[in-house]
C-alpha cells in the first residue's frame, strides 16, 4: 500500500513539473504569440511573410494606382500591424514595397521604394522603433498574381513585411 502511495505522488510530481510553463520573454510564447492571446493560431516564421500568412499578426498593406499615400482604409491595418511589432518587441521586420506591371523598370523601383518608406514612417509615427524596420523595392519583379487586368494589379500594388529576426 505504502509503495502504491509513493509511485502515485512520485508520478504526480513529474507530470506537474512537466507541464509546468516556461515564463515568456518578452511577451511571448513560444509560438510568437503575445501575451494577451491575440495571435493565438497565427503562423510566424523567420523570413516568413505578410503574403503567405506566415508573419504572425502582420498584414499587407494594398496601394490605389500609381500611388504611396497611406489611404484611410489602409490606417486600420497598419495600425494593428504597430500594436502587433509593439507588443512583440523581440521582431524585426523588412517592408518590400511592390508594384503592378505597368510602368518601367526604373519607375517601379522608385515607386515600390516610396511606399516601403511611407509603411515605414506612419509604424514610426504610431510608435514603433525606426531601427527594427528596413525597407527594400522590388518594383513589379515580385508579383503576388498573375495576370493583366485590375483584379491582379491591384493585388500587386502592395507593401508586405517579412521577419528579419525574431
Amino acid at each position: 500500500m505504502f509503495t502504491r502511495t509513493f509511485f502515485t505522488t512520485l508520478m504526480v510530481g513529474f507530470l506537474a513539473i512537466g507541464c509546468a510553463s516556461k515564463k515568456p520573454k518578452n511577451g511571448q510564447d513560444g509560438a510568437g504569440k503575445g501575451a494577451n492571446g491575440a495571435n493565438a493560431g497565427l503562423t510566424l516564421e523567420l523570413n516568413g511573410d505578410s503574403d503567405s500568412g506566415k508573419a504572425g499578426g502582420l498584414k499587407t498593406i494594398y496601394f490605389s494606382f500609381d500611388s504611396a499615400n497611406i489611404e484611410s482604409d489602409t490606417k486600420d491595418s497598419l495600425k494593428e500591424n504597430a500594436e502587433f511589432l509593439k507588443t512583440n518587441t523581440n521582431i524585426d521586420v523588412q517592408v518590400e514595397g511592390h508594384c503592378d506591371e505597368r510602368g518601367s523598370s526604373q519607375y517601379n523601383l522608385a515607386l515600390g521604394e516610396r511606399r516601403a518608406k511611407a509603411v515605414r514612417d506612419h509604424l514610426v509615427t504610431l510608435g514603433v522603433e525606426a531601427k527594427r524596420i528596413t525597407t527594400v523595392s522590388y518594383g513589379s519583379e515580385r508579383p503576388k498574381a498573375q495576370g493583366q487586368d485590375e483584379s491582379a494589379w491591384s493585388q500587386n500594388r502592395r507593401a508586405n513585411f517579412v521577419v528579419t529576426a525574431k
